[in-house]
């Protein structure tokens, strides 16, 4: 279940003081100025709150009471904290000058009204300084002005802390709480889905889902209800899904806090993926990686973490993921959502161990095993999968990286889409590189592995393969290697003419090219070269029947490009190297 995972997320974070997580009734906001009172409640200053980072000024985060706006219409001060219309009735646009006098009342005097049950000096301070500002006077202070529209907090000049944070205002907070008994607003008492303990249900779930990609920048919510369609047995709002006001903030909160963590969040096309696991993993650290170009768009990590997950990926590529987990049986979890209006939708949603999810990344990597890797090639992401379905990258269907993530990671096929796209892009640009005879080789391995099939999709040249397909490939390489040999200097081989339709309607131009190939071997000078040439394409024919087929399925195209491809990594590769896969230029007799 999403929001049990998430709670209990929650809850590991809770229990790590590193992390400061937000606890209930509380929330991280960016503050960006500070208000400094003398005990007397007179103004000392009006202070920058914010901190440098990177050569620039930036909001400090800070964990404050309530969250940035409680729920409702109309005006709505927060506790102790607030913009600056709230805070002094500044606000730098006229149009909006009455409307931040009027915040700044209802500010001043929620806070009085609270000023008998706290019982605290610090807060008895602000409440004097509200009692005596007055809007007009914030001409006065250019901070304002420079800080923008951010939050600001209060501080007592000599005094540790802000004023939030005092003890006794704390409890008064924390009572606030347990007691609200608002009429509009008291919580229902249901049986909660989270625990099936009867408790107060959340009529709202908040705080907001803040950080999913093209959403709402005001936030978003992950379960709610707008419409009778959906009232059911007199339940409305988000009483349908009946989740306690504690647990709604807890798994909330927890998905806020990896949404703003680029160490827990990824983008995987159109959908915003967070990550975790029940414990702390080195697996965590490097899935980021995984899914990202890990030279540069990964997050920023220490040397030795570093260190650590590209040991973790190299000995998956090698097809030993065990190696770099410290904890295999951890509970591990994937979930892709994306904007749908005022809500997030559930794009995936992936449970395993971590030695399950290691298990899959590296079949993925073994179905992807080519001949002739370019020298430092970048490691396989899933933005250079997705990279060879479209000429530009802007062109990539949004869809495609989050259907190629949920094969990867649930060991399913990979999506029929990126297959085709890769076809497409071979016959539109008759270029059959690496990385796309990669994917092609790694759509069909899968296909046949999951099917029960007995059919080996080779990592290089094969002669013996039992498909017509792969060797009319092969015969292609052969015919367009003897044309370039014969005719250096070329501008247009048969490859740029004939590829396309070699590999889907062979019929129609195998007997062609098989005269032009005639037409070049006798225009090659070296007599040992055109034996050789001969012997290659005889022992290719050998494999086929009298009359070429008339067409290709899809799965067909794909064995006659990988046949095409091996065939030309062979023609280029010392045979005494060949296990090294080190590209040479031919040398024939």
């Amino acid at each position: 279940m999403i929001l049990q995972s998430l709670i209990d997320y929650y809850q590991r974070l809770e229990n790590d003081p590193s992390q400061q997580i937000a606890p209930f009734g509380y929330s991280w906001q960016k503050t960006s100025f500070v208000i400094v009172l003398e005990k007397d409640g007179s103004l000392h200053a009006i202070q920058d709150g914010r901190t440098e980072q990177d050569g620039k000024l930036r909001p400090t985060p800070m964990i404050v009471p309530g969250q940035a706006k409680p729920s409702g219409s109309g005006l709505n001060p927060c506790f102790l904290w607030d913009n600056p219309a709230y805070l002094l009735g500044f606000s730098d646009d006229p149009d909006k000058a009455q409307r931040a006098i009027k915040s700044f009342e209802a500010f001043r005097d929620r806070h009085l009204g609270d000023e008998e049950f706290v019982k605290d000096h610090g807060f008895s301070a602000v409440c004097r300084f509200l009692e005596k500002w007055e809007p007009k006077q914030t001409k006065q202070q250019e901070i304002l002005a420079e800080v923008g529209p951010g939050f600001g907090v209060f501080r007592i000049r000599g005094e540790s802390g802000y004023v939030h944070d005092r003890p006794a205002i704390k409890q008064y907070w924390e009572n606030q709480l347990k007691t609200e008994d608002e009429s509009d607003e008291a919580p229902r008492i249901g049986v909660s889905l989270i625990n099936g303990q009867e408790q107060p249900l959340a009529r709202l779930h908040e705080p907001k889902i803040k950080g999913v990609i093209e959403s709402q920048s005001s936030g978003a919510l992950l379960v709610s209800f707008n419409l009778d369609a959906f009232t059911s047995y007199g339940k409305a709002s988000s009483y349908n899904a009946p989740v306690g006001v504690q647990d709604a903030f807890r798994y909330a909160t927890a998905l806020n806090h990896m949404l703003a963590d680029e160490r827990h969040r990824t983008r995987i096309g159109d959908a915003t993926v967070v990550f975790w696991s029940d414990r702390p993993t080195v697996f965590e650290s490097a899935f980021s990686h995984i899914v990202n170009d890990f030279a540069g768009s990964g997050p920023a990590e220490d040397s030795a973490t570093t260190a650590r997950v590209q040991g973790f990926l190299e000995a998956m590529r090698q097809g030993r993921p065990h190696d770099g987990l410290d904890e295999p049986n951890a509970k591990f979890f994937v979930l892709g959502l994306s904007p749908n209006a005022a809500r997030v939708s559930v794009r995936f949603w992936l449970v395993g161990t971590v030695e399950q999810f290691a298990d899959r990344l590296a079949q993925h990597f073994a179905d992807l095993e080519m001949t002739g890797e370019p020298p430092n090639a970048r490691p396989w992401s899933l933005q250079l999968i997705t990279d060879q379905t479209a000429r530009d990258r802007k062109d990539v269907a949004p869809q495609l990286a989050g259907e190629v993530a949920r094969a990867i990671l649930s060991g399913s096929p990979y999506p029929a889409a990126l297959f085709v796209s890769v076809l497409r892009r071979i016959r539109a640009d008759q270029t059959i590189n690496y990385h796309r005879a990669a994917i092609l080789k790694a759509h069909l391995t899968r296909e046949a592995r999951l099917a029960g099939l007995d059919k080996e999709i080779p990592v290089s040249l094969n002669k013996d393969h039992p498909e017509p397909a792969y060797h009319m490939g092969r015969l292609f390489a052969a015919i367009e290697k003897t044309q370039t040999d014969a005719l250096p200097g070329l501008n247009k081989t048969v490859r740029e003419g004939y590829l396309g339709s070699a590999a889907t309607t062979p019929a129609t131009v195998f007997p062609r090219l098989l005269r032009l190939h005639q037409h070049h071997l006798a225009k090659l000078e070296n007599p040992g070269q055109r034996i050789n040439r001969e012997k290659i394409v005889q022992e290719i024919l050998s494999h086929l029947d009298d009359r070429f087929p008339v067409h290709f399925s899809l799965e067909q195209q794909g064995l006659f490009y990988i046949g095409y491809y091996h065939q030309r990594q062979d023609f280029f590769t010392k045979h005494d190297d060949a296990a090294n896969n080190q590209p040479h230029a031919i040398t024939e007799a």
